[in-house]
């Protein structure tokens, strides 16, 4: 029985590996890749794969975000299979609920076993919603219980400080700084989405496009021109936030304004 497969992954180096190795198993027909989130659930939703590689780490939609989009879309769930370079507190999750994971470096005899044991799934019609919805449930425990450490290159050091000590973080030119609340400095991520993705999305919010803070050290709102709003916030200097039109009615939502 031949299996339509999806390979999703925001690094072109890891969907060639990938493509190469599945290449080496016959009864896989890989029918599109995609490099990032909103693409897999474009993807899923235009292709019905069997089975999908999603990776886990992608920036703005990652792959626990795609599965939930496409439940919250009523899209008919492939097999999927994880594909991640480390979060080994995720992966507990995964065994947990025998939904299948690789890791980077690929290894053929992993997703030999991989492909194997979504066969077994599929010949039993073993369908993965309830196995998916219990594992992101899981995850959220998880990840509510693991402090995320975040990397803040400052005067020719690199800093590892809790998330819950971050302030706010800003992007300019491409670069991140990340303001914490006894110093300042420059972030390892690329963009404010693949940070976001890695924090609690009920303490850091997106109150402009330029700018991610962390509710909890916000010091004070600040009237300011056409009924917007600046955050002041609780790092040494007392920063500013703008607040963006479109994000006044989430502030006033989050603080009950």
């Amino acid at each position: 029985m031949a299996i339509t497969a999806l390979i999703v992954d925001d690094e072109k180096p890891a969907r060639d590996e990938l493509a190469y190795l599945l290449r080496g198993f016959p009864e896989i027909q890989v029918v599109a890749q995609g490099k990032n989130g909103l693409e897999a659930v474009q993807l899923i939703r235009e292709h019905s794969p069997d089975l999908v590689f999603l990776d886990v780490q992608m920036p703005g939609l990652d792959g626990f975000g795609v599965i939930k989009k496409l439940m919250d879309r009523k899209v008919r769930l492939p097999q999927i299979v994880f594909a991640t370079a480390y979060d080994s507190y995720a992966l507990q999750a995964f065994e947990v609920n025998a939904v299948d994971y690789v890791l980077k470096p690929f290894d053929k005899g992993r997703i030999a076993k991989a492909i194997q044991r979504a066969r077994r799934m599929m010949e039993a019609e073993s369908s993965p919603v309830e196995r998916l919805e219990s594992m992101l449930g899981q995850l959220g425990q998880v990840r509510a219980k693991a402090p995320v450490k975040l990397v803040v290159r400052t005067q020719q050091r690199m800093l590892l400080v809790d998330a819950d000590q971050m302030v706010f973080a800003t992007i300019e030119d491409g670069v991140i700084t990340i303001a914490a609340t006894e110093f300042e400095g420059t972030s390892n991520y690329r963009t404010l989405e693949e940070l976001q993705s890695q924090l609690d999305p009920d303490q850091f919010w997106r109150a402009h496009r330029s700018y991610l803070v962390n509710i909890r050290h916000i010091r004070e709102v600040v009237p300011w021109f056409k009924s917007s709003f600046l955050l002041r916030m609780g790092d040494k200097k007392q920063s500013e936030v703008p607040v963006s039109r479109a994000q006044t009615k989430r502030l006033r939502e989050l603080l009950k304004l």
